[in-house]
């Protein structure tokens, strides 16, 4: 394993209640000192954002670097602490990111118009702006079809594809309510994807190793950004798929195929036939492929995928704190997801403690000589999915990977 990470101080949980350090009590609350240091904190590295927002990039829309992404997190502030004025603050943002759309093709949650959209719609009906929702959904439907037909060479993964389309629909049904999007759309979209995989898995005589198969720029990613572990997690969801034998025949095996990749740490590899044990990010890696072994473990039952998840919750531990910094496409925020992700399956209190521990870490922002990103306030690459992550914290159990979980 190569060392992108920074050597993990911490002492590990070790099953008795000193080892929860006062950080929580034996029901997994938070306990209030705890919970008070993450709200100082987050309403400081706020202020250090809003700072640094002054020189961000005044046309990038995007959830994922622009401010589409920063009114998602007013939105979800608001959510935790039901204060209207961070209310107010997703509405300037997202307004802002409204008046600088891609206009392109680009159609996804991240990376595209549909998560200024998507965003739009959920602050709009929070604000009891029935008209202004409603312009939202409509516009974001609209590319249903582009999305469904795969124009202009669409990709099926979660950053620049249809996952991320899809997500975008099921984010407006989370937020609003289940059936404010007809399931059939986000079916249609799933057969889509289906064929799709179908075709490139026959084209590449790749069939006997995984009935699905898919790829990003002529790479076969393996990860939750761009590769197969994203796409595999959505197609498990429950009835996302319309026809049931499809999951068993077509996604099933083709997971399968995933989990065979596992390196010998329980890391996995960014691509198909790279063997370099490197990157611990959730868009390469074991924090990002936990999610589908989670939730193949949720759909068919097989104890071997709950086996390979605990064993990322390991590589995490061991190698999860990153030189890269504190973000969450590729840094110890987004990491942490991977903890909450499997304490709100097992309720193994040791989770939780590697949760805080990392959330810890993450306070001591910039202390630790990391590298700076190219978008420093950003959701996906900076401080603005740390604060996500912290205040998420605050809920252990109520806590998403942003713009991927469901």
């Amino acid at each position: 394993m190569d060392t992108r990470a920074l050597r993990n101080p911490y002492h590990d949980y070790d099953g008795t209640p000193a080892s929860t350090q006062g950080l929580f009590d034996s029901q997994g609350k938070l306990t209030s000192e705890f919970a008070q240091r993450l709200s100082s904190k987050v309403s400081e590295l706020l202020a250090v954002m809003e700072n640094g927002l002054k020189s961000a990039d005044p046309r990038d829309c995007t959830s994922y670097t622009g401010w589409a992404g920063i009114a998602l997190l007013y939105l979800h502030l608001h959510n935790v602490y039901n204060d209207s004025t961070l209310l107010q603050r997703a509405l300037e943002y997202v307004s802002r990111s409204l008046k600088c759309l891609t206009r392109r093709h680009d159609v996804t949650f991240l990376c595209g118009d549909a998560g200024p959209l998507a965003i739009a719609a959920a602050v709009y009906h929070r604000l009891q702006r029935v008209h202004e929702t409603e312009e939202c959904i409509n516009r974001l439907l609209q590319m249903h079809q582009h999305v469904v037909t795969g124009a202009g060479g669409l990709p099926d993964e979660m950053l620049y594809g249809r996952m991320g389309y899809l997500y975008a629909l099921v984010f407006i049904n989370q937020q609003l309510g289940q059936d404010r999007i007809p399931l059939q759309y986000i079916q249609q979209i799933s057969e889509a994807v289906l064929v799709s995989g179908d075709n490139l898995s026959k084209r590449l005589r790749f069939q006997n190793h995984s009935p699905l198969m898919y790829e990003w720029y002529q790479e076969q990613y393996v990860g939750a950004a761009h590769g197969l572990a994203g796409i595999y997690y959505f197609l498990m969801q429950p009835g996302f798929v319309g026809t049931e034998e499809y999951v068993h025949r077509l996604v099933k095996p083709s997971v399968d195929h995933v989990c065979r990749l596992k390196f010998p740490t329980g890391n996995y590899p960014p691509c198909i036939g790279d063997d370099r044990d490197l990157l611990v990010h959730w868009c390469h890696g074991a924090p990002g492929v936990v999610y589908m072994l989670l939730q193949a473990y949720k759909v068919f039952g097989v104890s071997q995928y709950l086996e390979d998840a605990l064993q990322c919750g390991e590589v995490v531990w061991r190698y999860g704190l990153l030189k890269k910094g504190y973000g969450l496409c590729h840094g110890a925020a987004g990491n942490a997801y991977t903890f909450l992700a499997l304490y709100r399956l097992t309720q193994d209190p040791k989770y939780l403690y590697r949760a805080c521990i990392f959330a810890d870490w993450c306070m001591n922002y910039g202390k630790h000589g990391c590298r700076t990103p190219d978008t420093p306030f950003s959701l996906f690459e900076g401080m603005a999915g740390t604060i996500y992550f912290l205040a998420d914290l605050l809920q252990p159990m109520k806590s998403r990977f942003p713009a991927f979980e469901v």
